[in-house]
């Protein structure tokens, strides 16, 4: 029986997913712009949460995920309505005070309060394939179509086809992951470079890279400096992604040590962990993300036992194919979680001012 076949198989990947990127952008966030050098002197090993006393939280990488979810969810299988409501909730999303958005994403929603049809901004950052994991556990067997769905989420805050590019590479991987089977390299270059040629030359020679190095069985490290990635990996989707895929390709069900890899790469790390998380979470499921690393994310109201009914509702929406009522939050409930948030994000700032400096 296939993945599309077996409904508790496809629930355990969708909620896999969702589990997967929350865990890795909590696991990522404290570090989020530390040079690789200068992380590595805070910290040993990247084996629990040090946000604020041994606790994780998320940042917008998760929330990004979780509203494609919603919107998902509500549109019962219509990429026209998925568009809509995804927009929807950007706006009153970016109402709430979110901490750390990126300048494309607070762009877009800022234009979309103002009615551009267009919100997208030519930018190739990590915010759609930071929220396109879901998409691939959930429309990955038809690759057309699941253009379609990148498409709707991607253009409504980056208009730059280098975007677009990262993100599919992004949903495909989690497709494949999702399948439960061992993905050799060249066969995932294969399947990227069928959907995406004649039109992705450069974003292709690098994937193809990135299997290469995979196959020999590089390091991360290694290949993250072969592209220029010596301090640490970048926010520019060329160079995220790569990386992100070289890794998963060599720990496909080691979610432990997938994520402790590329945090340990520093840079924009709450994403590039968020990221792989979603990919290998659709393999591994709940199951196979490091009990401690659940146990002691501090999340309200978007907690990881919501999210978790989140990925339940959406696996239901998927097998119906019709609309079902998106998962509701207490408005007052994200305020008052975005203004701790923000607290906690400024003291780790003002650590930051102290050594080591390198």
């Amino acid at each position: 029986m296939t993945l599309s076949e077996d409904p508790a198989l496809k629930t355990q990947a969708i909620v896999g997913c969702l589990l997967g990127t929350a865990v890795g952008d909590a696991m990522g966030l404290p570090y989020e712009g530390l040079s690789k050098q200068r992380l590595r002197k805070k910290v040993a090993t990247i084996d629990r949460h040090r946000l604020v006393w041994g606790k994780g939280m998320v940042s917008d990488d998760t929330e990004q995920t979780c509203m494609v979810a919603q919107a998902l969810i509500a549109a019962g299988g219509s990429e026209l309505k998925f568009g809509r409501a995804l927009a929807w909730r950007l706006r009153f999303w970016f109402l709430a005070l979110p901490a750390g958005v990126g300048k494309a994403t607070a762009i877009a929603c800022v234009k979309l309060w103002l009615g551009f049809k267009r919100p997208g901004t030519f930018l190739a950052g990590n915010g759609a394939a930071m929220r396109s994991s879901i998409l691939g556990v959930c429309y990955g067997g038809d690759r057309e179509r699941l253009e379609l769905w990148v498409r709707a989420s991607t253009r409504l805050t980056h208009s730059d086809p280098k975007a677009e590019y990262g993100a599919i590479a992004v949903a495909l991987a989690a497709h494949l992951a999702s399948t439960q089977v061992e993905i050799v390299p060249t066969a995932y270059y294969q399947a990227l470079q069928e959907t995406l040629e004649p039109k992705a030359q450069e974003f292709l020679q690098l994937i193809e890279r990135a299997c290469d190095s995979a196959e020999r069985r590089e390091t991360g490290e290694t290949f993250a400096d072969a592209l220029g990635a010596r301090r640490g990996v970048s926010g520019y989707i060329y160079r995220t992604v790569p990386v992100v895929l070289q890794i998963w390709l060599r720990h496909q069900r080691d979610y432990r040590a997938a994520i402790a890899e590329v945090i340990q790469l520093g840079g924009d790390t709450d994403t590039t962990a968020a990221i792989l998380g979603g990919i290998i979470g659709a393999r591994v499921g709940k199951a196979g993300i490091p009990p401690a690393w659940l146990e002691n994310i501090w999340e309200f109201p978007r907690s990881l036992r919501w999210i978790e009914s989140l990925g339940k509702r959406l696996a239901i929406a998927i097998r119906d194919g019709s609309p079902q009522p998106a998962l509701p939050l207490s408005i007052p409930g994200l305020l008052l979680r975005n203004l701790l948030f923000l607290s906690i994000v400024l003291g780790h700032g003002f650590l930051r001012l102290l050594p080591p400096y390198r």
